[in-house]
């Protein structure tokens, strides 16, 4: 099986990429967001999952170990296969999906194409307590984000509501539901939150 791939980019479609390794060239599918970053002639390290059924080999790239093993994750839910996996992964970053999980917004992880409330509502309740595996999976090197705080999540209401009202302020919605976790437990209202994650943004 492949694992990891370090190479060139030949080609990018809508769904898949080209990759030449050592005068190979490997397809690989993945997130809109991972191959809209991508252009020939980029030099790319990508962990690989191999999927392998009956009529086909395919190799799924990622950017970093940790969302490889989100996407692992994820298909451990009963109801969700590799396509929903991958179109999860395209609308939430592995950390803001833990985020999501912790304070159980179904909300945020039915935005996927083609997951709705019920399986979104068995992925944040399933999956509680079992985040703590991907922690370590690439020990966030590098230009990948921080892990959540390991404090207390605030009540899903007031949480939620900091976190819209910061992504309506134009922040990062990954940003500011780490930022939001950060505080929520030091933090008894939506105001207070608010302010919290805004002076804890401005000297981030």
């Amino acid at each position: 099986m492949i694992g990891h791939l370090n190479g060139r980019v030949l080609s990018v479609y809508a769904d898949t990429a080209i990759i030449d390794v050592g005068g190979v060239g490997y397809e690989v599918s993945g997130t809109s967001r991972l191959l809209g970053n991508m252009a020939p002639g980029d030099e790319v390290s990508l962990s690989i999952e191999t999927l392998v059924a009956e009529t086909f080999i395919r190799l799924v790239a990622f950017p970093t170990e940790t969302e490889r093993r989100t996407f692992r994750l994820l298909q451990s839910v009963q109801g969700v296969g590799a396509k929903a996996a991958l179109s999860i992964l395209h609308v939430l970053s592995p950390h803001a999906l833990m985020d999501a999980i912790a304070v159980q917004d179904k909300t945020a992880v039915a935005r996927a194409q083609g997951v709705g409330p019920k399986l979104a509502q068995r992925i944040v309740t399933e999956l509680k307590g079992k985040t703590g595996v991907l922690l370590h999976a690439d020990d966030f090197r590098p230009g990948t984000a921080e892990p959540p705080a390991a404090s207390p999540p605030a009540p899903t209401s007031m949480a939620e509501d900091a976190v819209s009202a910061l992504i309506n302020l134009g922040y990062d919605e990954t940003l500011a539901r780490r930022t939001v976790r950060t505080v929520a437990a030091e933090n008894d209202s939506v105001e207070a939150i608010i302010t919290a994650a805004l002076k804890s943004l401005s000297t981030s």
